[in-house]
């Protein structure tokens, strides 16, 4: 399997074929790619570290494009990279899915393996086919604050409590990536 690794503002990338879920564990010794090839990195599914875990002020943004006909799309901030490897689910302290079928912006966690009550109310649906994106996950003490374009939709109260734990952004579906940061 190919394997590219790079960094972008504190999140460990690599692209692994299209097939397997992209992992950025990665070897330390590799060179980081020109500009121009980090767009290859951001290949979906994606699968990122974040350096030093989540905490108060640090914020997660993701720009891309919607594919032409979505279903869905997903991201999320989740804990134990090491989980993968175990029979044991790993926690997912935000998951954000996107679902044009209903047009809903869908959000939930999932502690010691129970998923907690689907959030799901919104003012508006902010995607479009085909049209790009910018979504920005800002980390508060008590929450995650999202928002799309710009504009504020809602808050996320923590569930998973070790900020530091949360390490890896996660994102699948029916997306383009073009950065993250």
């Amino acid at each position: 399997m190919a394997v590219q690794a790079a960094e972008k503002d504190g999140i460990a990338l690599k692209a692994a074929d299209e097939d397997h879920l992209n992992d950025s564990l990665g070897n330390p010794g590799l060179i980081s790619p020109d500009k121009e090839d980090l767009s290859r990195l951001l290949t979906v599914p994606f699968s990122g570290r974040i350096r030093g875990g989540m905490r108060p002020g640090k914020k997660i943004i993701v720009m891309g494009i919607v594919d032409l006909e979505p279903y869905s799309f997903d991201i999320s901030l989740t804990c134990g990279r090491e989980a993968e490897k175990e029979d044991r689910p790993y926690d997912v302290a935000l998951k954000l899915t996107a679902s044009f079928s209903d047009r809903q912006f869908l959000r939930g966690a999932r502690v010691s393996g129970k998923w907690t009550e689907e959030e799901a109310s919104i003012a508006y649906f902010p995607f479009i086919p085909d049209q790009p994106f910018r979504i920005e996950i800002h980390c508060e003490h008590q929450r995650f604050r999202i928002f799309v374009d710009g504009h504020q939709l809602f808050d996320f109260y923590h569930k998973v409590k070790s900020l530091s734990s949360i390490d890896t952004v996660r994102i699948q579906g029916d997306l383009q990536i073009t950065k993250l940061g």
